[in-house]
């Protein structure tokens, strides 16, 4: 078979090292495997894997005139790219219920502010019509439940010549000496490891060590930070603790505490999904109701003083470990599956169009319901407490080709009051330099009182734009347009990316820093009719 797999990102996640573990058998038993990417991927971003190198990588575009027999999605946006390829059968590879990743909104993070509607989106994936691979029960039954779906299952394996009890260990476990390892990134929120260390540090645990994908190399009362570890060094980690505690919030199969039976040591879990795949209360590990924290502490202090308990524990989770598949007998059970999904009717490439197309312009429908939702409250609350509605204001900058989300800063504000922003920003090349400024993110009337550009903080290089012949030098585009130029700048913004281009600045230097001071205020449209009935406006 020729089989195309999307891949997010290569780094190290314990997604992607499933993905590698099944790609790299079936690239071994003669079946044409390509790790479809976005963007050309660095090497260096998988070399943390040790075969993964062995795998054909290529980008969605350079994809484009192969044809595929199967093509795999695994994560929920991937699901929008598979009409772009073609082959004659489509998976959908879920590891997890990705719409249960997001973050509450929050209306003072522009990132956070529409999370629902992306959330939507995600779960969303889940009603195209194609067949369905999954790696644990509780996944199984809820597309099945909800969504009726073909799904079969095929749990992760395990690499027991790398996880096992022998082998080499960063330091020995000591007799009546407790060690405790958390693992996962930080700052992401189901991963919880904020929590789990500040647990970890209230217990009577001799030493808490953290294994994690993010970069730093010390964290606040952790006795051994372990950064980035390529998969095959991870086991001499495991091998010198006695307990994971391991507290996420949002789990596929939950394969860090399996690995930490397979080293030797037992584990302290949440109830998450997936736990019950493997972990039994009491016989091979401590399941914790979700955030009581009083008893995850309660645990990890009863293993400290009764190494009987631990003891038994840890033989539970070896019988665990030793009923466990290893890779290579889940991965020909994977590519039966995959098999079996060949052997029946192909999938319409026009129908994965139709659906991608149909879902995005509900998600852009729902945005802009909201975005006229905004318009409503703010319109109706005037001149009360809760018309303080939050809005964002954006700067861009280029010396290059075009505007970037990667060279803008966006601050948030308040509508109702005046507000003066300061941006200091860099270009990275000479001039000609270009500014483009997004007053808002809603629909609604925008002032400017006063735009000011200095540059290396110097008086006689800077300039001011707060006049109506200055208004007439900007150029208004995207969903924005220009009401009145007098003293102080009107702008009507009729959707979510209103744009103000100011003039193109000469004589800057790479390196130059710049300046930009922006007064504005947001108003309702009651506002600004009677302030261009009365001539007055900016009060």
């Amino acid at each position: 078979m020729r089989v195309a797999i999307f891949l997010g990102l290569p780094d190290i996640s314990g997604g992607s090292y499933v993905i590698y573990e099944h790609a790299i058998r079936m690239n071994r038993r003669g079946h044409s495997v390509s790790i479809i990417t976005e963007d050309t991927v660095d090497p260096s971003r998988y070399s943390w894997h040790p075969e993964a190198s062995k795998l054909e990588w290529t980008t969605l575009n350079s994809s484009a005139p192969i044809h595929f027999d199967i093509a795999i999605a695994t994560w929920w946006r991937s699901v929008f790219m598979l009409e772009r390829l073609s082959a004659d059968h489509y998976v959908y590879f879920v590891q997890s219920v990705e719409s249960r990743f997001f973050e509450p909104e929050d209306p003072e993070n522009y990132r956070f502010r529409n999370y629902s509607i992306r959330k939507d989106l995600c779960e969303n994936t889940y009603f195209y019509s194609i067949p369905v691979i999954t790696e644990a029960l509780w996944i199984q039954q809820y597309l099945k439940e909800n969504y009726c779906s073909s799904v079969q299952i095929v749990r992760n394996g395990m690499r027991k010549d790398i996880y096992r009890q022998d082998g080499e260990c960063v330091a020995p476990r000591t007799p009546g000496k407790l060690r405790v390892l958390v693992e996962g990134q930080i700052g992401v929120f189901y991963k919880n490891i904020e929590k789990t260390l500040d647990l970890c540090r209230q217990s009577d645990a001799d030493e808490v060590w953290l294994l994690t994908s993010s970069p730093i190399d010390s964290y606040p009362g952790v006795d051994h930070v372990f950064s980035q570890v390529p998969i095959h060094q991870t086991p001499a980690i495991y091998r010198s603790c006695d307990v994971l505690v391991k507290l996420s919030y949002v789990e596929g199969m939950f394969g860090p505490p399996l690995e930490m039976f397979h080293c030797g040591g037992t584990s302290i879990v949440y109830d998450v999904t997936g736990h019950d795949e493997y972990i039994r209360h009491d016989e091979n590990a401590f399941v914790v109701e979700k955030d009581d924290d009083a008893q995850v502490i309660d645990y990890i202090n009863l293993l400290k003083h009764n190494p009987d308990i631990l003891c038994r524990l840890k033989a539970g989770a070896k019988n665990a470990a030793d009923a466990w598949p290893d890779w290579e007998e889940t991965s020909r059970l994977f590519e039966n599956a995959l098999l079996l999904i060949r052997s029946g009717p192909p999938i319409s490439r026009t129908y994965l169009s139709r659906m991608t197309q149909h879902l995005l312009k509900a998600r852009m429908t729902s945005e802009y319901s909201r975005d006229l939702q905004r318009f409503s409250d703010r319109e109706r609350d005037r001149d009360s407490d809760s018309e303080l509605l939050h809005n964002f204001i954006q700067i861009y900058w280029h010396s290059g080709e075009g505007f970037f989300e990667e060279e803008s800063i966006m601050k948030h504000y308040l509508s109702g009051k005046w507000i003066i922003f300061s941006f200091d920003i860099r270009p990275s090349q000479a001039s000609p330099f270009f500014i483009r400024i997004d007053p808002s993110i809603r629909i609604g009337i925008v002032l400017i009182d006063y735009i000011r550009i200095m540059i290396n903080g110097n008086k006689s290089q800077s300039m001011e734009y707060s006049n109506g012949p200055d208004w007439g030098k900007m150029e208004s585009c995207g969903t924005s347009k220009l009401i009145s130029k007098n003293n102080i700048l009107m702008l009507e913004s009729f959707g979510n990316d209103p744009q103000l281009i100011l003039p193109q600045l000469d004589d800057i230097a790479a390196n130059d820093r710049i300046t930009v001071e922006v007064r504005v205020k947001e108003i309702g449209f009651e506002q600004a009719l009677c302030a261009l009935c009365t001539g007055i406006i900016g009060e």
